[in-house]
């Protein structure tokens, strides 16, 4: 089954830029997840077991990194068209 997740990280930090671009940047390392970025959010898709362990795995590396943080994250069961424009 596939999961789509809509996700956006906000740092406690002055420079907020520096960790959610670490975090998009390792989403990249995973060749099975599709990923988009907008000025909002990140989308990702793919197997809902490789998508949740991806999130456990580098939400807790982002907070071991950079302390406090919070994700905000859409969980949509299926897999969505992640390039679609309206």
């Amino acid at each position: 089954m596939k999961l789509t997740v809509e996700i956006s990280m906000y740092p406690f930090m002055e420079n907020y830029i520096e960790p959610i671009q670490w975090f998009i940047d390792r989403v990249d390392q995973y060749d099975n997840i599709d990923r988009v970025t907008n000025a909002m959010a990140t989308q990702i898709c793919g197997e809902y077991a490789d998508v949740m362990s991806l999130l456990a795995t580098e939400m807790q590396a982002a907070h071991q990194k950079w302390g406090k943080a919070v994700f905000v994250c859409k969980f949509i069961g299926g897999e969505l068209d992640l390039s679609h424009k309206q």
